[in-house]
């Protein structure tokens, strides 16, 4: 690989020392039913983001455990200035517990029980004053130069077709190169997704106990395909996989794997935590698109590059999500949700690397404030991975 220069973009200095791409305040409801009183607020101030999601309460264990985990990183995320903790009051995850972890951060961080506040109308009133004041000091902030060493890319493919291992993914494998070439960090996820390509991934850790973690993973997710009677391995559960024209989830794995370029594997990390090493690392999660997305976000995420070839809308409510498609006939046909078209390679009009070069230009202007489509159309997905039964 030709070594290039350092390139820079322009981004938000955080008080932790991590570096934003995007200056939201967030509405963060710890309980399924705080999000529509999260919403109202988010209808009513502008500068705000916030989501729906089912979580929040009768969960123990390690699953009570992940989703305290994600909330706090959701919040956490180098894209947040500061965060509205809206809580019931009652709840298992307590709003509280929540914001008392964001605080150490060193962010603004502001709590909301709509139960000690009287009621729901009265919550989202205080809710809205604080996030007005809080996103005007966010408005103060200026943008400054930053390299690219200080971000974190999460790496995703979704609606796969024949094309994706050959277009796309391969693309998106040179920019994990280069963005680890610069001294960033590449996240891998999808762990379903990579069932039959864990051998090629095993043979570039950089230590034997990484190596062994990629098997231990694997093993773990069929198990949990197994425990459900599903031998997930020699089939393909998913519909649109099949009519692209991958009838194994091995054939799709292999694919999935060339995300993750030729870099060495650093650590292997678990859903929502969030890298402790620089270089390409390995989350486990689902193959579930939005539960993928939102764990890679939780884990410091600031952009994602999510590849496609039968297509899909999907966003994030705090981070910007770069489409690919793997094929032209997909971008011409969803173009109002395509960034770019890794196509050209299977026309052979383009190189691999030259659409890796192109996908590092996009991230570049996304990261110095271009808007993806997928946030134009506020496309603000959420969902975590669950691991346990509610009680």
């Amino acid at each position: 690989m030709d070594k290039i220069n350092k390139q820079t973009f322009m981004g938000y200095k955080r008080p932790d020392g991590s570096v934003g791409i995007r200056n939201h305040v967030l509405i963060l409801p710890t309980i399924t039913c705080a999000t529509q009183a999260a919403m109202q607020i988010t209808k009513l101030v502008h500068g705000t983001v916030s989501f729906v999601h089912q979580h929040g309460c009768a969960q123990v264990g390690d699953d009570y455990e992940q989703t305290f985990r994600t909330y706090y990183g959701i919040g956490a995320n180098p894209n947040i200035y500061g965060v509205i903790v809206l809580g019931l009051g009652c709840e298992t995850h307590q709003a509280k517990s929540v914001a008392s972890e964001l605080a150490k951060s060193g962010k603004p961080v502001e709590l909301v029980s709509i139960q000690d506040e009287g009621g729901t109308l009265d919550a989202i009133c205080k809710g809205a004053k604080l996030a007005a004041r809080m996103v005007q000091k966010a408005s103060e902030q200026r943008r400054e130069p930053c390299e690219l060493s200080e971000l974190i890319v999460g790496t995703e493919c979704g609606g796969s077709d024949a094309c994706s291992g050959l277009s796309a993914n391969p693309a998106v494998g040179r920019v994990s190169d280069l963005i680890v070439e610069h001294g960033g960090t590449a996240i891998l996820a999808e762990t379903t997704e990579l069932i039959g390509a864990e051998h090629l991934l095993a043979q570039r850790a950089v230590s034997p106990q990484v190596s062994k973690t990629v098997y231990e993973i694997i093993n773990n997710m069929e198990k949990r395909a197994f425990s459900m009677g599903v031998d997930i391995r020699t089939g393909n559960p998913s519909p649109g996989n099949k009519k692209g024209g991958l009838s194994t989830l091995e054939e799709k794995s292999l694919g999935a794997a060339n995300k993750a370029g030729t870099s060495p594997l650093q650590e292997i990390i678990a859903y929502a935590e969030k890298p402790t090493k620089k270089g390409l690392v390995w989350m486990d999660t689902p193959g579930q698109d939005i539960e993928q997305l939102t764990g890679m976000t939780a884990g410091g995420a600031q952009i994602v590059l999510f590849t496609t070839g039968r297509g899909t809308p999907t966003g994030s409510p705090i981070a910007p999500v770069i489409k690919i498609s793997t094929n032209s006939h997909l971008y011409e046909k969803m173009n109002d949700n395509i960034d770019l078209n890794a196509g050209t390679i299977i026309e052979g009009i383009e190189t691999i690397d030259s659409v890796g070069d192109r996908i590092l230009e996009e991230i570049i202007s996304v990261c110095s404030g271009k808007l993806t489509k997928a946030e134009i159309l506020k496309q603000n997905d959420f969902g975590i991975w669950r691991i346990g039964p509610t009680f």
